[in-house]
Order: C-alpha cells, then sequence, then structure tokens
C-alpha cells in the first residue's frame, strides 16, 4: 500500500507581487506574504539582463517565476 504523504503533490505558492516561485510563508524576494496556488506558466530566468521576457515582466533577479497568477 502507498504512503498516502508520498503520493500527495506538494503545493507550489507564487508570490502575487513579484511572481516569484516561493518556498515558505514569504517571498524571499520582495518580502511579501500574499502568496498563492493558483497560477500558470512556469519561467526560470538565467540571466534578466539579456532576457526580453524578463525585462517585460520587469524580472532583475534569476530564478523562478509564473507568467500568470491570481
Amino acid at each position: 500500500m502507498a504512503n498516502v504523504a508520498a503520493v500527495r503533490k506538494k503545493l507550489v505558492t507564487v508570490c502575487r507581487e513579484c511572481h516569484r516561485v516561493v518556498e515558505g510563508e514569504a517571498c524571499g524576494i520582495c518580502g511579501s506574504s500574499n502568496l498563492s496556488t493558483d497560477w500558470t506558466g512556469y519561467l526560470v530566468i538565467i540571466d534578466p539582463e539579456r532576457s526580453e521576457v524578463a525585462k517585460k515582466m520587469n524580472i532583475k533577479l534569476p530564478g523562478r517565476y509564473a507568467l500568470k497568477v491570481r
């Protein structure tokens, strides 16, 4: 019989302010605790200075982000 905890999917939270994928109770970048589990589009920014998507989303730091957060 499978362990229920092993089967349960981890909910990923995203900051509603800066769209950063967050682990914990608050965003480590902007400090906001306004988090959501309702988001779409996974984006990894490696070099924000050269990324056109990062410029359009006003992302200044490398990391994992969501495209749309509700």
